[in-house]
């Protein structure tokens, strides 16, 4: 008897392909196509402007081997399922893979996964549909509109500004964000303010207690300057405090909604310090299955380019049940919570959850790598924490008045943990504030006055982007889609446009002129509003609502003409890219060193060249100065790769730590103070031992003592492995920096 030909089925990724093929038996072959394997020709526009706007789709080079391999298959198989991914991406790998393989509508199935679970990965190959043509149409639409951009824009930047430059439809209008940034950081006024604290008590230092300056006449206002201040201290210790009012009430905490793309990159950037890059490539991981002891391949994640908030009844049953076994009814809401989806989403898939919230991440943590359970974690922490019970808290709200003038002292206790008691969300900037318990007094009692603390402030400019606040700001502005986040960064940071300083990016020099330039010439590539709108355009050809060649056709009109008007107005015009000259001084001509590129990236060189050959290692500026000598504080990194903070002055000062130099000063001596390293709420301290308010070592926080020494790079200091705690050592003779010619 002849034996049944199998089934096939063509997936992106040969993990994917491996676990999908254990799912399914053996009436199936499972290959992966490795991505695209048909694409535009690299080397020229491939789109006819002139006629329709026609791609010339060609097979990928090198890949010739995979697509012969799949064609002998495919020609054996009766029936082809094309499994890519749930997406217009995976959409359109599909549509090519059929016509690069020839395959009839009658013998191309498509079947999509939302995870790779046995249960969907059968149901699904039970269920096949035909390619929607729509979501291939708007992948092809973004795909041709990147190329045109690209292709057109990026010759005039290497007649004009310098070879190697590109532009792009989506990285062209996040440069300008962090350009834009950076520019209001620049125009930015501090405007002075002050704090003002009364430390009252009942009559006994027992019963002390701290109330802060709030207003007069039951009025809130602020305080401007140190004669406002000396005002009201003076009327206030002539005056009696007494209680104006008592509130007490119960606040509560709602969780957040599970992830999506765009915030399990932020939040794997502030909690676990991964790139958008690197989170998204280990979701995938995730996703696609890994090898779980006792239990075979199981993918542990749902698909995770998504923008939904939608989660399908079945999990919501299922985790509701875990919670009321795991941590008791009272954590678990009567009705299940339901988040809305954002009006611009496409929510085509559910959100970002475990596929089986029963695969704890202590279950299965013998089984992944330290980022994938970390990562795993997440994921999991947050979608169980969604469908838990609030947080709920005791407040009290205390007003003291004095001469007119009021201060206001609050304090809340946690009540019952709710979701809490799993997972809190991580913030972009720390703002702890620690208070205590305040005395049970009532209103038209008496207090009394020990004294009084003032603080002087400066308003402060916009904090730059990080990549987390990078993302959430496209994402709100409507900037590109779950899929587009993090090349997009990875493209203006490779490109060299904006640079990581710590975890802020900055833009360069080189970034700021092409912003500039396209603002000028290209207002509508870099102008907010209108990429946002194309991107609800693209949206719309995917339901079908909107003529893909028409939306390129109306976009091309507008481009070709600034591009028509650009070439012209810059004719015989080269645009300079200034130097971006620093305050680090050569080692041996003393001249202020700039920024170079290089292929190992960027570094100092003297702007003497080739007179002057010095170069060293580029150096970050942390804020705050030296506590010993008032320089600058820079960020070093050791020779086994630990990250330090030392004077500018090197051995000629000595001060190094592995403390974080924060922007606020100690309010005793005026010193900068110091935090510690590693991600969470850090209060900041200050290392000053002449200072009353200093903190040892020991009462840092940290939980670990020093190991072993090794001996530092660039300083020729000796350091301590990071202990997570500061330490000063005495410096060692300083070693000569490299010569490079």
């Amino acid at each position: 008897m002849a034996r049944a030909k199998k089934n096939l089925v063509i997936v992106e990724s040969p993990a994917k392909a491996k676990t999908i093929e254990k799912y399914l038996g053996g009436d199936y072959t499972v290959v992966a196509s490795m991505g695209h394997l048909r694409d535009l020709p690299k080397s020229t526009l491939g789109v006819d402007v002139d006629n329709g706007f026609a791609p010339e789709y060609l097979p990928v080079k090198g890949r010739e081997d995979v697509i012969d391999d799949l064609r002998k298959k495919a020609k054996a198989a009766p029936t082809v399922y094309l499994a890519t991914d749930p997406d217009r991406e995976g959409e359109a790998i599909s549509w090519h893979l059929k016509e690069l393989l020839e395959l009839p509508d009658e013998k191309a199935k498509r079947v999509t996964f939302n995870e790779i679970t046995k249960r969907v990965v059968t149901e699904s190959i039970q269920n096949p549909r035909e390619i929607d043509i729509d979501l291939v149409n708007a992948q092809q639409a973004r795909r041709i509109l990147d190329r045109i951009v690209g292709y057109k824009l990026s010759p005039l930047l290497w007649k004009k500004v310098k070879r190697g430059l590109s532009a792009g439809r989506v990285q062209s209008v996040a440069t300008r964000m962090v350009v834009d940034r950076e520019e209001e950081i620049t125009a930015f006024k501090a405007e002075e303010y002050w704090l003002l604290d009364a430390v009252l008590n009942c009559g006994t230092p027992d019963t002390t207690f701290t109330a802060r300056y709030y207003g007069k006449n039951g009025k809130k206002g602020e305080l401007h300057s140190e004669d406002e201040v000396n005002e009201v201290v003076r009327a206030v210790k002539e005056a009696p405090f007494q209680i104006k009012s008592v509130k007490r009430g119960e606040k509560q905490r709602s969780p957040s909604p599970p992830f999506i793309t765009s915030t399990l990159q932020q939040e794997a950037s502030r909690r676990l310090g991964l790139t958008p890059r690197r989170t998204m490539s280990i979701a995938q991981q995730l996703y696609e299955g890994v090898e779980i002891e006792g239990q075979g391949t199981i993918g542990l994640i749902t698909y995770m380019r998504t923008d939904s908030l939608r989660i399908s009844d079945e999990a919501i049953t299922a985790v509701r049940g875990f919670i009321q076994n795991r941590y008791g009814v009272d954590y678990c809401p009567a009705e299940p919570r339901k988040f809305k989806t954002k009006g611009n989403a496409q929510d085509a898939h559910e959100a970002i959850r475990p596929t089986s919230v029963e695969l704890t991440p202590d279950a299965v943590r013998k089984s992944l790598t330290q980022e994938q359970y970390r990562l795993y974690r997440l994921i999991w922490g947050r979608f169980t924490a969604s469908q838990m019970a609030n947080a709920v808290y005791d407040n009290v709200v205390m007003d003291t008045e004095s001469a007119d003038y009021m201060f206001r002292a609050n304090y809340s206790e946690l009540r019952f943990p709710g979701y809490t008691a799993l997972y809190e969300e991580a913030k972009d900037e720390e703002n702890e504030e620690i208070t205590k318990p305040l005395p049970d007094l009532k209103e038209g009692e008496r207090v009394y006055l020990a004294n009084t603390k003032q603080e002087q402030k400066f308003t402060q400019p916009p904090a730059r982007y990080t990549e987390a606040t990078l993302i959430r700001a496209m994402e709100e502005k409507g900037i590109g889609r779950p899929s587009t986040y993090a090349p997009t960064i990875t493209t203006i940071t490779a490109r060299e446009y904006v640079v990581k300083e710590g975890k802020y990016l900055k833009p360069t020099i080189l970034g700021t002129v092409i912003t500039n330039l396209m603002k000028e010439r290209f207002s509508d590539i870099v102008d907010m509003g209108f990429t946002a709108d194309m991107e609800s355009r693209l949206d719309e050809v995917e339901e079908g609502k909107q003529d893909w060649k028409h939306l390129l056709g109306q976009f091309y009109t507008g481009f070709d003409a600034e591009l028509t008007a650009a070439e012209t107005a810059l004719e015989g015009e080269r645009i300079k890219i200034p130097a971006e000259v620093t305050e680090e001084k050569c080692d041996v001509c003393g001249a202020f060193m700039v920024v170079k590129s290089g292929r190992f990236g960027r570094f100092l060189a003297c702007p003497n060249y080739p007179e002057c050959t010095f170069t060293k290692p580029l150096v970050i500026e942390m804020p705050g100065r030296c506590p010993k000598c008032d320089s600058r504080i820079l960020k070093r990194t050791s020779r086994k790769g630990y990250t330090f903070y030392a004077c500018e002055r090197g051995a000629d000062c000595g001060f190094m730590s592995w403390d974080v130099p924060t922007k606020d000063n100690c309010p005793e001596c005026g010193k900068t103070l110091f935090k510690r390293s590693g991600r969470g709420r850090n209060k900041s301290y200050c290392i000053n031992e002449a200072c009353k308010a200093f903190v040892p070592e020991d009462q840092r926080g940290y939980k670990k003592k020093a190991p072993a020494e090794e001996t530092a790079g660039e300083e020729g200091k000796t350091e301590e492995k990071p202990a997570k705690k500061a330490t000063a050592k005495k410096p060692a003779a300083k070693k000569p920096a490299a010569k490079k010619s």
